[in-house]
């Protein structure tokens, strides 16, 4: 790089010198010319502050008045405006011109499908004007949007449209006002011509809200979900958390082309289409749920998020921890509560330990950072949400719903911090949190060691508990955490023993607080079955010395369907990793009869909802096995989940075809009961397609099927079992759908995880199909980050080609869109626990790419730690 970017620091936070209180902006929207007038009313708050300091990237400066006269002591500097000797209070006129078509960076103004919209969050709103661009400067928006009427007669802004009218040359113009102060990184501005899906929410206290969903022309029809999803959301917020939406109206715009999956702005969500639009003949149910999920998400946002903000980007999980709690308990509480925890805890297991285990690795609330782009992450998100989810536990409903609403009352319309937010959970339920704080500010995934020791005799049970956080890439001395530790004891024939100590109850969430405790237990009439961090309750790596019989024991007895489901996986994850170990000593794999009768004993099961038993069949991914390992083998990995696939499907080819029909379904409903056997039966059909008649199972389904779910799950089936009839599927699917993008990324994905052995070219090839373009977001993630991130066997290929491959699709993204670009390195971010071989081929991309002149910062801090470490 020319110039070596440089850190920012959590410490370092300074309050601003100044603030601007109220902002009207008008924009005169143009292709490559738009005009963007600020009129910003500033007030100093530092009385030995002279000059203002504004932010701004790739803008053209037309004028600065100052109280209405034209000002010129001023200077441009590297990203910065300062203008000199300023009032302590004063009304500032910037204009700038922005050229939102050539904006392929998607940050900004830019143009997508032909409309204009925005994307702020975290540092875009400067791409637009200078501005004091940080999230502790709060200002009410009032916004102007001109436009040609023809083109664009949808002109949206944050709050409440106050004023519209008619302008010569057949252009109009709209003018909306927030009364809500909020940061610039809250702002959105659409222009475009759309469908549109009207309908209306009634408050608890009687206000009408004006529902609108914007969506490309023709994309009507798959709007309904959504609206569905909205209101469930505002409806659940009411009830669960006593929150009220404060607006007259709330609108979401669909658009194609996005970097994230949504945008909080106030009262206008910009979303990738992805989690919009939806209908039985394009959507999966995974999209159904997705789409809940992030609608939910978004609108949850309006309080934790919106009406109390962060501070400062290191305290993004404040608000993003936060929700995606949020978004889990309302997915939770109205489809399977079980279900969902396995999925999320399956994120957090597979992806998020492997964040911590790399160079990126931080605590969820960062202490220093180059790019914040790159701090959007599985860390302050999921484990955010976890570090949330902990709180409740230890903190109970009502606690943890008194704490919430004490942070209200002292922080709503302000900028407040993560500490802000646990101060808030201690003095409401007067539990000290002192030491829990040390997750916010600690990275790395603790791990705890049980071991067990049972007296006869005196009916003693003791627990013996050892907890330690590995060094991680930013931090090398960890301290003990406060771990909630949810246990419950079994007796042989699947009954309860009720802890208790001196005579006296004990609760089932023991606080591990101390490097080694012991918790010991009364009145244990037998030697338990002891069932371990049930439902998760905290995001930590087990370790205990379970036998087969007593995991195959908890599968079946245990009471919380988490724990069952976890036995399972530890079931799998014992043999996964002896038979990984027999590969490399040219042995041959092993798969004890018993471990299959304990999963067909789930797969027969009648007093299980089908959701969870496919949730218990389905193996873990060959990333999460990799993050079992000290050095990853991925060869010998493939090898054996191949292997424990083919011997399931084998030996329970029987149950599986029974299994199979029983859940044929005549007609094709959006409901969790539904949701459920579809699951359970495409995953039987998985297993299938790895049997004598597979081919003729697989393609049945997919001439038959009547929606996305069961159509996709046969393309599945063919793909990861390379069956004879893949090749026509395929090409049946793209004839069919490749004029709708989101579609044929369901397509574009199976490509790139495809276990073919010339896997690397087929994703080149498809590199030039009609439908595909690195320009688009969703299309790359969905074809190239599928081959990086979910092909492991072929993108670590010994020859280092996968490598090189990602090497040139990272140079080209350098120059376009530096944000997806460091999304898609992450694979590379692991050499450490790669073979000698790997890792040099690894370093030797990650040098190259460093050597570059032009790295973008965003691919710059992500590199330079790798290659440090």
């Amino acid at each position: 790089m020319s110039q070596q970017p440089t850190a920012k620091y959590r410490k370092d936070y300074r309050a601003p010198d100044f603030t601007i209180t109220d902002l009207n902006l008008e924009f005169d929207l143009e292709p490559n010319a738009t005009l963007v007038t600020a009129v910003s009313q500033v007030k100093r708050l530092n009385d030995n502050a002279t000059d203002i300091e504004l932010d701004g990237e790739n803008l053209k400066l037309v004028r600065i008045d100052i109280n209405g006269d034209a000002w010129t002591a001023y200077s441009e500097e590297s990203g910065k405006l300062i203008i000199r000797d300023v009032p302590a209070a004063f009304t500032l006129t910037i204009q700038t011109e922005i050229d939102p078509e050539n904006n392929s960076a998607l940050e900004g103004l830019y143009i997508s499908g032909g409309a204009y919209c925005t994307q702020c969050e975290a540092e875009g709103f400067r791409r637009i004007t200078y501005y004091l661009d940080r999230p502790d400067v709060l200002a009410r928006f009032t916004t102007k949007v001109i436009a040609d009427k023809a083109s664009y007669p949808y002109l949206l802004s944050n709050g409440n449209k106050i004023a519209s009218g008619e302008l010569d040359n057949g252009r109009h113009w709209v003018e909306w006002h927030d009364p809500y102060a909020k940061p610039s990184y809250l702002f959105a501005l659409v222009a475009g011509d759309f469908d549109v899906l009207r309908d209306s929410f009634v408050t608890r206290s009687g206000r009408e809200v004006a529902l609108e969903i914007f969506v490309d022309k023709g994309n009507l029809v798959r709007a309904d979900h959504a609206m569905v999803s909205l209101k469930n959301a505002m409806k659940w917020d009411e009830t669960r958390f006593d929150l009220e939406y404060d607006l007259d109206i709330y609108m979401i715009v669909a658009v194609d082309f996005f970097n994230m999956g949504a945008m909080e702005n106030k009262g206008l969500n910009i979303f990738n289409s992805k989690y919009v639009l939806a209908n039985a003949e394009t959507a999966t149910d995974a999209d159904y749920l997705g789409i809940e999920a992030v609608i939910g998400h978004e609108y949850f946002h309006n309080w934790t998020g919106n009406r109390v903000t962060c501070r400062d980007w290191f305290q993004l999980s404040l608000k993003e921890g936060l929700t995606v709690f949020r978004d889990q308990e309302f997915s939770s509480d109205l489809g399977s509560r079980s279900v969902n925890r396995i999925e999320n805890v399956r994120v957090m297991r597979g992806p998020q330990f492997a964040e911590d285990a790399s160079p990126m690795s931080h605590p969820i609330r960062p202490e220093k950072v180059i790019e914040m782009n790159n701090f959007y992450t599985l860390t302050v998100y999921e484990k955010g949400s976890e570090v949330i989810r902990m709180m409740h536990t230890i903190l109970g409903e009502e606690g943890f719903q008194k704490g919430v609403k004490l942070y209200f009352e002292r922080h709503d319309g302000t900028a407040a911090t993560c500490d802000d937010f646990v101060q808030a959970m201690e003095d409401a339920s007067g539990i000290d949190l002192t030491q829990f704080r040390r997750w916010y500010s600690q990275s790395g995934t603790p791990v705890l060691n049980v071991s067990s020791t049972y007296d006869d005799a005196t009916k003693q049970l003791a627990l013996h508990v050892k907890q330690h956080t590995p060094a991680t890439a930013d931090q090398a001395e960890k301290l003990p955490l406060y771990i909630p530790l949810d246990i419950e004891l079994y007796r042989a024939d699947g009954s309860v023993i009720e802890l208790q100590r001196h005579g006296e109850p004990v609760h089932h969430i023991l606080a591990v607080t101390e490097a080694e405790q012991t918790f010991i237990f009364d009145a244990v009439d037998e030697q338990p079955v002891i069932s371990l961090l049930r439902e998760f309750s905290a995001p930590v790596k087990l370790e205990y010395d379970y036998q087969d019989q007593d995991l195959t024991f908890l599968l079946q007895y245990a009471r919380n369907d988490f724990a069952r489901w976890d036995a399972g996986q530890s079931l799998l994850a014992k043999h996964i990793k002896a038979n990984v170990a027999r590969v490399q000593n040219d042995e041959k794999i092993v798969i004890p009869a018993s471990v299959v009768d304990a999963f067909r004993g789930v797969l027969l099961s009648e007093n299980t909802e089908p959701a969870l038993i496919a949730e218990v069949l389905k193996l873990p991914s060959e990333n999460e096995v990799a993050g079992w390992f000290d050095v990853v083998d991925v060869d010998a990995i493939h090898r054996v989940m191949a292997a424990f696939k083919q011997q399931f499907a084998d030996e329970m080819v029987d149950e599986l075809e029974t299994v199979y029909r029983q859940y044929t379904q005549a007609s094709y409903e959006i409901s969790h009961k539904a949701i459920g056997e579809r699951d359970l039966r495409n995953t039987c059909l998985s297993y299938l397609a790895h049997t004598e008649n597979g081919n003729d199972w697989v393609e049945a389904q997919y001439r038959n099927a009547n929606n996305m779910t069961d159509t996709m799950a046969a393309l599945h089936a063919a793909n990861a079992a390379q069956l004879p009839c893949r090749e026509s599927l395929m090409k049946h699917f793209s004839d069919q759908w490749q004029h709708d993008g989101l579609v044929m990324d369901k397509w574009f994905v199976l490509q790139g995880i495809n276990p073919a052995e010339h896997a690397l070219e087929g994703v080149k090839a498809q590199m030039a199909h009609p439908a595909f373009s690195l320009k688009n977001p969703n299309r790359t993630r969905s074809l190239i980050g599928a081959f990086c991130s979910r092909n492991p066997v072929h993108f670590h290929a010994k020859d280092g080609s996968g490598y090189r491959f990602l090497k040139e699709i990272l140079v080209t993204l350098n120059e376009s869109n530096p944000q997806v670009a460091s999304r898609l390195i992450d694979p590379l971010l692991k050499l450490a626990y790669y073979d000698t071989e790997r890792q040099q081929h690894m370093r030797q991309v990650l040098q190259e790419l460093a050597d570059m002149d032009n790295l973008a910062n965003d691919l710059y801090e992500k590199v330079q730690k790798t290659l440090e470490q």
